[in-house]
């Protein structure tokens, strides 16, 4: 029976027809596509955080240490500082247009600005020039990835059903840093053989390309993949053309994302700055980190590396099934808490110097990013309408990883030069947890509801019509925010 008085307007109904179903079989097929974009991504940090000592010296020879360092560095950042301008034009136009088309051009374009950097003139060729191409094609890629990881987010936590979004989404990161280790066995293989065959100044001389002009075969067939994706039925089913200004369910422009979600932008800068200061500082960094620092060799910092990134993509997908279970603000608790506890012991183990110091002491640090980045895909999305998702993931995401992920190399190592003390990238990265605690606290719980401003995803037609059946009494329904047309009970 209605209790609504007759004048009263009736709330809207969800039909069988208005959920999404999505098998599983389709949702693989839609997350394998977009996971090998983000495993070329992660590809190049690989290569470039494992060659970032050899790149000095290739682009920076003329330069003394330890400014060569700082100036192979400042690329790596650079690329990152580009990457809200990416977001700004890749976001909202993915909501414009669709996720895949986007999801195609930054692919194509993280692909050739790889390949072109291992046909580099060098500084012993050209000088201080040498610098400028390394820097501009780094411009490049921190544009491509500025529409990347956000459309990749939006797109995998879109397919994804509602109970195990979580669990679906978590392989996104398993491809990043599966796709980082393959980058840092690429320059181990690459510096083993090439030394071998040439000698100790082998990958200096020609040796450092190889692991760029991978790129070619890995980027065909990554953008074979990104072909075959379908657009998101969330996109589909929810997308206007218009933007309405008043309407922040609406697909919105920069300025209406910062005014009608200004609350969501922050929570979910500080959560990436506390996961991408962490998870840079565990790849990108460590690398040089463990060189210049602790005094490991190129070749010794990748074989201790490779397999705690391995262990960890491992993990990822069971973090995800845990945050599908009991909550994301419970998991992201958890990877702040350990960063702040176990951070410093870490780089007090990895101090010792030997393998299996930087081992043990990397599988801690590795901790924390695990439970970071496994929900990240899932938890972050979900603060942000469809209408709007890509747009907002890439104004969020894109701010904080160039102003704290990205130059987490950066700032760490000319903070270790200004105070010379080898802990401080562990305060870093405990400073940047600390107010991730404070955004999750402010988070609302999303795990297993649907995506604000969409319908109910689910696996199967009978999970569809449960999900009607229970609509009245169940808190995770909350049918005012779904695109759906008015009915009458």
């Amino acid at each position: 029976m209605n209790e609504n008085p007759p004048s009263a307007s009736p709330s809207p109904r969800l039909a069988v027809d208005d959920v999404i179903v999505v098998d599983k079989k389709r949702v693989r097929t839609a997350i394998g596509g977009t996971v090998v974009g983000n495993f070329m991504e992660w590809f190049d940090f690989g290569i470039y955080g494992y060659l970032a000592v050899t790149l000095s010296a290739v682009f920076a020879s003329n330069v003394p240490a330890p400014w060569n360092l700082l100036v192979t560095l400042l690329g790596f950042a650079i690329s990152f500082l580009v990457r809200p301008f990416g977001g700004f034009v890749l976001g909202p136009l993915g909501d414009r247009i669709g996720r895949q088309k986007v999801l195609f051009l930054t692919m194509a374009m993280m692909a050739a600005a790889t390949a072109l950097i291992g046909i580099l003139p060098t500084s012993a060729q050209i000088g201080l020039w040498a610098i400028v191409p390394l820097y501009l094609l780094k411009m490049v890629q921190g544009f491509s990835t500025g529409g990347e990881y956000a459309g990749a987010t939006t797109y995998v936590s879109e397919f994804s059903p509602d109970r195990s979004r979580g669990f679906w989404s978590s392989f996104l990161d398993v491809g990043s840093y599966v796709g980082f280790a393959a980058g840092a066995s690429a320059v181990a293989l690459t510096t083993a053989i090439t030394t071998n065959l040439s000698g100790p100044d082998a990958m200096t001389e020609y040796g450092w390309r190889i692991p760029f002009l991978l790129a070619i075969p890995l980027g065909i067939v990554a953008i074979y993949f990104r072909l075959r994706i379908p657009e998101t039925p969330s996109f589909e089913q929810g997308h206007t053309a218009e933007i309405d200004a008043d309407d922040p369910m609406s697909r919105q422009g920069l300025r209406g994302i910062v005014r009608h979600h200004w609350r969501s932008l922050l929570i979910a800068i500080a959560l990436v700055a506390a996961t991408n200061t962490a998870g840079y500082a565990l790849t990108s960094y460590m690398p040089v980190y463990l060189e210049t620092e602790v005094g490991v060799s190129n070749l010794t910092a990748a074989v201790a590396t490779v397999p705690v990134l391995l262990v960890m993509s491992a993990a990822l997908p069971f973090i995800g099934r845990l945050s599908d279970r009991i909550g994301r603000r419970p998991v992201y608790a958890i990877a702040a808490g350990s960063a702040i506890v176990l951070t410093v012991p870490a780089f007090l183990i990895m101090q010792i110097g030997e393998i299996w110091a930087v081992m043990i002491a990397l599988f801690i640090v590795a901790i924390p990013v695990g439970f970071y980045v496994a929900i990240a895909a899932s938890a972050l999305p979900a603060l942000f309408p469809t209408a709007s998702r890509f747009g907002a993931m890439a104004v969020a995401y894109n701010i904080a990883v160039s102003l704290f992920g990205g130059t987490t190399p950066l700032f760490s190592q000319a903070l270790i030069d200004w105070t010379g003390n080898t802990l401080m990238p562990a305060f870093y990265i405990m400073f940047f947890a600390a107010l991730g605690l404070v955004a999750m606290l402010a988070m609302g719980e999303t795990a297993r509801r649907p995506l604000l401003g969409s319908m109910p995803t689910v696996e199967t037609p009978a999970e569809a019509e449960a999900v009607v059946e229970r609509q009245d009494d169940d808190p995770l329904i909350d049918t005012s925010t779904m695109p759906l047309e008015l009915r009458r009970p």
